[in-house]
């Protein structure tokens, strides 16, 4: 059985690119740019609650570091170092060597030194933390939103709980609807480009991982705003995907797990974000405004402009 630093040398220590001291020492040595501010997120992945616990080994190494970058992307950094905590039930190493496939493609798809990290037996738990460079004070953050700005989200948020809805067999998604429903809760796609094209552009960014609506919810709050979403204008292909309507929008509102970034940015700059779209080939989809209000409302509205009833608005671990 292979001890845990054979573990860490066979399966997670390759060469870097920008680090001046990486794996090997008790601590990582990093150099970030003249005139950069650092960005560090973590978000820990919990077997039975982020992932199921027999998720396949690779695509779970690429997802783990993908939805930790995603956050980078919506402070509007671009992503540099990265170091991996991962408790193991077993030193199973065929799992751990597709683990490490997944990881490091993500690592190199997005330019990534892989830095160090820590492993111990326990129930399996990965936790990568993250570090970015962004111009000083040009993060995007969520307190930076503004009265009359109007509200945006990249692509097609509700596939990826609708694949997981698929795949624990609360609705059947025939084979089109079914392959980029899996692909998006599977190996999600950081908006890092995005997220680096909205400095100067938006005025407050998320990432989408716990639910569009409880997300821009978070947005409200650190801004002390309100909003009105237009429900005609949500990006319809959770609809398109499940004929169950009500399903559909659950997920579409409140499913999160995709990973897209929801943003503002002043009425003035719309053609500027339909351009950057173009640019970019990834929809950016108007949805709704900001105005004064209480701190963190939120409404849904119909055609009419009429209130629609708005149930479970997000994931929460502890509600």
């Amino acid at each position: 059985m292979p001890s845990e630093f054979e573990l860490i040398a066979r399966h997670f220590t390759r060469s870097v690119r920008h680090t001046v001291l990486g794996v090997g020492d008790d601590g990582a040595i990093v150099r970030p740019s003249p005139g950069m501010d650092l960005v560090v997120s973590t978000d820990m992945l919990v077997a039975g609650t982020h992932f199921l616990p027999d998720a396949d080994a690779e695509a779970l190494g690429w997802k783990s570091l993908a939805v930790n970058l995603s956050d980078l992307a919506a402070m509007g950094a671009q992503p540099r170092w990265a170091v991996v905590a991962a408790a193991l039930p077993e030193p199973d190493e065929t799992w751990i060597a597709a683990f490490a496939r997944g990881f490091f493609a993500a690592a190199a798809a997005f330019d990534v030194d892989v830095i160090g990290g820590d492993t111990t037996r326990g129930p399996l738990n990965i936790a990568p933390t993250v570090f970015g460079e962004v111009p000083q004070g040009q993060a995007l953050t969520r307190a930076g939103a503004q009265a009359g700005d109007e509200l945006w989200v990249s692509g097609a948020p509700g596939r990826a709980a609708l694949g997981l809805a698929h795949r624990l067999g609360k609705v059947s998604l025939h084979d089109t609807a079914m392959a980029p429903c899996l692909a998006a809760l599977d190996r999600p796609q950081p908006r890092v480009g995005l997220g680096l094209a909205l400095r100067g552009l938006a005025s407050a960014a998320i990432d989408v991982s716990d639910g569009l609506l409880a997300d821009i919810g978070h947005i409200l709050e650190r801004s002390a705003l309100a909003a009105d979403i237009e429900s005609a204008r949500l990006p319809r292909a959770a609809f398109e995907a499940c004929a169950d309507a009500a399903l559909a929008q659950g997920c579409l509102l409140a499913g999160g797990d995709d990973y897209e970034l929801a943003f503002s940015a002043p009425a003035a700059r719309r053609g500027d974000i339909e351009a950057l779209s173009a640019r970019l080939g990834l929809p950016l989809t108007r949805i709704g405004s900001l105005r004064a209000g209480p701190a963190g409302e939120l409404i849904l509205r119909d055609a009419a402009g009429q209130p629609m009833p708005v149930g479970r608005r997000g994931f929460d671990h502890f509600a």
